[in-house]
């Protein structure tokens, strides 16, 4: 196939943003097989190969694009299945423009190949194409435990079952995907994707006990006298972080996960189902990192006339991705940058009134980088009746409970050695967000790699055979 020398990627077809900030079908509708050729074409098939190292999970790039441009999708999804067993997620909310596409050689002089657009479809083409399900491979009658069926759980019980072992993950809630069921909402992540790739590991073998909460249920001590040899924690960074504001009890204040939850796991979007959840009329979300783009967006798609994004740093600060900011305020979001809150105003029935704003300015930056935010002596109230707290989430405590010698940091995250993800406790392995804090899926996925590959590590030492 010729090459391709534009420097634009394939544009990708969307729902009109006035017509998709009322539903919850996916915005971005995917390549069409013309429009996967055309951009694979993009890729110079570089021999240094660039973009695999700025991929978390190694997924072998330009082999992929290459045969994509050959008409082979198939290949295409076995050769990014070798070290990715999330592919249809990753395409759809992996942040590619700071990851693999950053280092594309294309984005030298124009824009970077659309990886993540080639993913996603090659993905979505095999699933559409393709319904085999995966064998299960020999079992070596070593059984392994994973806390938590999130990315980083969910990645290390495949590369665990595809080692031979008999895994068993135990998931809190009634649904396994962790934050890809929970967290991200049915417009960015069809749940039934999420679904599909979890039928593919339990093909394997995996073996997937809901409602298992550790810590209530079960502890990691009574899993190892279970016979479990070794246990990975891959239970997210769930604990919403709160501000401390004046009326942030309210009634009408949520956090931003409770919210998602509610949406997403409960499915308050469908009329079908009885979630409760606020009828906005006007919402401020509180933050500007993705899962604040996730709540705005979805708050506005539940019916709400105006929704606010509050940000006390200015846009070029914003952690979320330029893709979700892009598609917020296409789908009439109102960001209101330098500007933070100072009190939720409330009724006498303590509902949410208002909210109170001071303005702020950027100094020096500080030792992360970023511009300080300074307040300014101005202030300005809105008119809103829910407000949802977006600023960042934190591991449970619970499981630290569960185990002795499991060391932890004072935000609450799992201590780990940073060369094998082995915990301070013998045996047990940690990886995701409950190692670094709120974080992105693809980082916990490369997390769940590395310490499905120590553990084998350590259980062959431990049987006294090679690795």
């Amino acid at each position: 196939m010729q090459r391709n020398m534009s420097n634009e990627k394939v544009k990708m077809p969307e729902q009109d943003p006035l017509v998709r900030n009322a539903n919850f079908l996916e915005v971005s509708m995917g390549y069409t097989y013309k429009m996967a050729q055309e951009e694979a074409a993009r890729c110079l098939q570089c021999k240094a190969q660039p973009c695999v190292s700025g991929c978390p999970v190694n997924v072998k790039i330009p082999e992929f694009i290459k045969c994509i441009t050959e008409g082979n999708i198939a290949a295409a999804y076995d050769k990014i299945s070798e070290t990715n067993g999330l592919p249809a997620v990753c395409g759809r909310v992996c942040p590619q423009e700071s990851q693999c596409e950053s280092r594309c050689v294309r984005a030298k002089k124009g824009e970077a190949v659309g990886i993540g657009r080639l993913e996603r479809f090659t993905a979505d083409w095999y699933r559409e194409n393709n319904d085999t399900l995966p064998e299960k491979p020999e079992s070596n009658g070593i059984k392994v435990a994973v806390l938590g069926a999130g990315p980083a759980g969910l990645t290390c019980a495949r590369d665990m079952a595809l080692l031979g072992y008999e895994v068993t993950v135990f998931e809190a809630f009634h649904e396994a995907g962790g934050v890809l069921i929970y967290g991200i909402p049915e417009f960015r992540l069809p749940k039934a994707i999420v679904k599909k790739e979890i039928e593919k590991l339990k093909a394997l073998g995996v073996k997937i006990e809901l409602d298992m909460v550790i810590g209530r249920v079960l502890t990691i001590d009574e899993l190892f006298e279970d016979g479990f040899e070794s246990v990975f924690i891959g239970t997210g960074a769930g604990l919403p972080v709160f501000m401390g504001l004046e009326g942030e009890n309210a009634i009408g204040v949520y956090s931003a996960n409770e919210y998602l939850t509610r949406s997403n796991l409960m499915k308050a979007y469908d009329k079908d189902y009885h979630t409760p959840i606020r009828k906005s009329k006007a919402v401020a979300v509180v933050g500007g990192g993705n899962v604040a783009m996730d709540a705005c967006r979805t708050a506005k798609r539940l019916g709400a006339e105006k929704v606010y994004i509050i940000y006390r740093r200015s846009e070029a600060e914003m952690p979320a991705r330029l893709e979700e900011i892009h598609h917020a305020k296409e789908e009439q979001i109102e960001f209101l940058n330098l500007h933070n809150p100072v009190r939720i105003l409330v009724d006498e029935n303590n509902e949410v009134t208002g909210m109170e704003l001071q303005e702020m300015e950027l100094g020096e930056p500080g030792a992360d980088g970023r511009r300080k935010p300074i307040p300014v002596d101005k202030f300005k109230t809105i008119d809103v009746d829910t407000v949802i707290i977006s600023i960042g989430t934190s591991p449970n405590p619970l499981i630290k409970s569960t185990t002795e010698h499991l060391d932890t940091n004072k935000k609450g995250c799992i201590s780990v050695d940073e060369d094998s993800m082995e915990t301070t406790r013998e045996g047990v392995f940690a990886g995701g967000d409950a190692v670094t804090g709120a974080a992105t899926v693809i980082l916990a996925m490369g997390a769940g790699k590395k310490a499905a590959a120590n553990m084998h590590k350590y259980i062959c030492k431990k049987h006294g055979i090679e690795a």
